[in-house]
């Protein structure tokens, strides 16, 4: 049987080379077809590996299962195909013949064991969500948004048999006594009707719609809420239990297995009811859209992608991007004591009915990609069983051979599943992405191929992010999987395709690679980042000696640091130690970036305010920090050019230049002079003259001290310093004592001088 555990398809471990060899190969292929040196170019290389990786893609007789391995999948039978857009319910009779119940027309069709279908009902109403048969093979039909029930004979006549003052008809069950429950909405009430129609409320659930209803063996009555999503346990009498309060919206659907576990099926969102009408909703039923045509293939949505770029012969890959979509839907699992796991979610598909293959393993139906998954194992992971032509699979049913059936929505189908494997299955991947015209390299693939059968891969490139008709024709097909070159031509989008085939278990493709090469794009110097005169950073996490970020190589005199507090806020440099002080040194920081993400290098030029011609600081700085000694060069007004390359990652003659020149900032490193004009005692004070002149920075800090200890400051006469030259007069209460009056004078770039003022003579 097919729908069993493909574990024992595993290729042995000696049949597949390591991945980083075979990328290492195809790196080598890459450069030689390139024509360039290994070491001179940074090729790049999309890679499936994985179950997310295939699931990007689209499948059409293949499953994937959770280890990433690509095998054909069951065969899959059209059996009826309706004429209605959405096919909501399902449920068989006793001769085995089938009764699907239908939107946008509210219809019914009957579909007998060898697939023949004819319209059995047609209502008044849009929509047949719930279908129930009874003892006496009557068949029950509810529909919305009249929120009725008809009873329809084997011959397909109908009659009303219980209206209620709902809109909507979600579920019908009929217990042992022949008597019909039915969920309703939008307010949320289970009616029990009898059979001669009569009915009474049974139980209001306090949500918005009661969506799915079952019976155990008991004879309690498990309900399925939505609005909020609930799973209800109610016995003879009334009497509610909750077994499930869930963080999602609706309960979908509830099946028990061969062994009385209860599964529910859960999910978010509201969608429109299908065409019910005046605008009405129904939370995440199917999007009434416009019917579309089958699409034999999946689509398949995944939270991230695994593209592996390689440098040299070692691959790298950055952490996996968060994915902070909200959760679509999942499957509860709720064993008979009341424990319960929630064993699958999925922020991709949302679970519409559940069912279970021979070997007690969980299919989940799902939409809006019309995928079916089982889980299977210990812990259980899920398997891309098969892809339906449909946006939605909404409904199963097993007949008595153990064949699954199921229905589907966009459009409305009955499909087969064998328990025959597919002889021919095809996956495509998406159109991947080098974000500029690029050279292709190698493809090259993975897997095991039985006598008998084959693995064929294919290529094709186009400019636009959707393949289209203007993209190229698919190449033919590749025949060495250890690596042949691709034919297709240069352009940004890359799409391949694999092609299954075999008879019995077949082949299995476990990775697919192929690599490419980028158009060199210039690379961006994005900022300069001047920090304040002798402002330094220490390398974090150094040892001995403070050793100072981007100072490498270059010599200076010994100078004492001072600490200084804090660090640069906004910073978006690399890491960086403790901010501290060295006078002289001038600390230059900038960011720059390459689209190819190759290795760069950067050349530091600098001129002097008037000056035309750029000289070089340093060259081949691997850093995007350097500290400047700026006592090498007189004082003046400077600017830095950085020029960003690209030539460690390209050949010569290929390599691109960016720059990027800075602000203005200034150099001075000579202090200020102080020029005493007089010194003499007035009224009991003592008069100091004297001025302070600085040849580039006007003058920011006056101070004195008779002690050397206290300081404090002096005001120009004008007021304000402002200049780079001032007049000061000092006036002291008494008369000085020998020791005199120190004056220090502090420029804007904190050059210091200072002066001494001696006690005039007594005459």
């Amino acid at each position: 049987m097919l729908m069993t555990s493909r574990r024992g398809h595993r290729p042995a471990p000696n049949a597949r080379p390591p991945r980083v060899a075979a990328l290492a190969a195809a790196l080598l292929a890459l450069s030689l077809i390139a024509g360039v040196p290994l070491r001179a170019s940074s090729p790049k290389f999309f890679q499936a590996a994985t179950q997310s990786d295939f699931l990007k893609g689209d499948v059409e007789n293949l499953s994937i299962d959770s280890h990433g391995q690509l095998t054909l999948g069951p065969a899959t039978e059209l059996v009826y195909e309706t004429t209605a857009p959405f096919l909501w319910t399902m449920v068989s009779a006793p001769d085995g013949a089938l009764f699907i119940g239908t939107g946008n027309d509210g219809q019914v069709f009957r579909v007998d064991a060898q697939g023949k279908g004819s319209l059995f009902f047609d209502s008044t109403e849009l929509e047949v969500h719930a279908l129930a048969i009874a003892p006496n093979c009557v068949l029950y039909v509810g529909t919305s948004p009249g929120g009725r029930v008809y009873k329809v004979d084997r011959n397909g006549a109908a009659t009303p048999f219980f209206s209620s003052d709902d809109k909507y008809i979600w579920a019908l069950a009929v217990d042992g006594r022949g008597n019909l429950f039915a969920g309703t909405g939008d307010k949320g009430i289970i009616y029990k009707i009898a059979p001669d129609g009569k009915g009474t409320t049974f139980y209001k659930t306090n949500a918005t719609h009661a969506t799915a209803l079952t019976f155990d063996k008991a004879g309690n009555l498990l309900v399925g809420t939505g609005s909020p999503g609930k799973v209800l346990r109610i016995d003879p009498n009334g009497k509610a239990f909750v077994l499930l309060d869930s963080p999602f919206q609706e309960i979908h659907a509830l099946r028990f297995d061969d062994k009385g576990v209860l599964y529910a099926a859960a999910l978010n969102g509201r969608g429109a009811s299908g065409g019910s009408g005046g605008g009405e909703e129904r939370i995440d039923r199917p999007t009434a859209e416009t019917a579309r045509p089958p699409v034999p293939s999946v689509s398949a949505e995944i939270t991230s992608i695994s593209i592996v770029d390689v440098g040299g012969a070692q691959a790298s890959s950055g952490p996996p991007r968060e994915d902070r979509r909200s959760v679509k839907g999942g499957v509860y699992r709720i064993m008979p004591d009341g424990v319960w796991d929630q064993l699958w979610e999925s922020r991709d598909d949302s679970p519409y009915d559940v069912t279970f293959d021979p070997g007690g393993a969980l299919i989940i139906a799902t939409g809006n990609k019309g995928k079916l998954y089982r889980l299977e194992g210990e812990p259980l992971k899920p398997t891309l069983l098969a892809r339906a032509g449909a946006q939605q699979v909404t409904a199963f049913y097993r007949d008595a051979q153990r064949r699954l059936y199921y229905a589907t929505a966009n459009p409305g189908k009955l499909f087969r599943v064998s328990t025959e494997r597919a002889a021919h299955g095809t996956y495509e991947s998406e159109a991947r992405d080098a974000q500029t015209v690029s050279t292709w390299g190698t493809i090259s693939w993975h897997g095991t191929i039985p006598s008998g059968s084959r693995i064929e891969v294919f290529t094709r490139s186009g400019n636009t992010e959707t393949p289209d008709d203007t993209w190229s024709a698919w190449s033919q097909s590749y025949a060495n999987a250890d690596g042949s070159s691709i034919s297709s031509p240069k352009a940004r989008y890359l799409q391949w395709r694999a092609v299954l085939t075999g008879k019995g278990d077949g082949p299995v493709l476990t990775s697919i690679a192929a690599a490419y090469l980028q158009r060199n794009l210039r690379p961006q110097v994005r900022s300069i980042t001047v920090h304040p005169p002798g402002i330094v950073f220490q390398k974090p996490f150094s040892t001995g000696d403070p050793e100072l970020a981007g100072f490498d190589d270059q010599t200076t005199p010994d100078r004492k640091l001072a600490a200084a507090a804090g660090a640069p806020s906004g910073s978006s440099l690399p890491a960086l130690g403790r901010r501290t002080y060295q006078k002289g040194l001038q600390t230059l920081a900038w960011k720059a970036d390459d689209e190819n993400d190759d290795e760069l290098v950067y050349d530091v030029l600098y001129r002097r305010e008037g000056e035309t011609t750029w000289k070089t600081l340093r060259k081949a700085v691997t850093d995007s920090i350097l500290v400047w000694d700026t006592t090498t060069v007189p004082n003046g007004t400077y600017f830095v050019k950085i020029v960003a390359s690209d030539a460690p990652s390209n050949a010569a003659g290929t390599a691109l230049t960016g720059e990027l020149d800075s602000s203005a900032f200034e150099i001075d490193n000579t202090p200020p002079a102080i020029t005493i004009g007089s010194v003499r005692v007035d009224r009991g004070r003592t008069i100091i003259t004297f001025d302070v002149k600085d040849d580039h920075s006007p003058v920011q800090r006056v101070e004195f001290s008779q002690d050397g200890q206290r300081w404090r400051g002096v005001f120009p006469t004008d007021g304000i310093a402002d200049s780079r030259e001032e007049h000061y007069e000092l006036a002291i209460e008494g008369e000085l004592d020998e020791r005199g009056v120190t004056l220090r004078a502090t420029d804007s770039m904190n050059n210091v001088a200072t002066a001494h003022a001696a006690a005039p003579r007594r005459r």
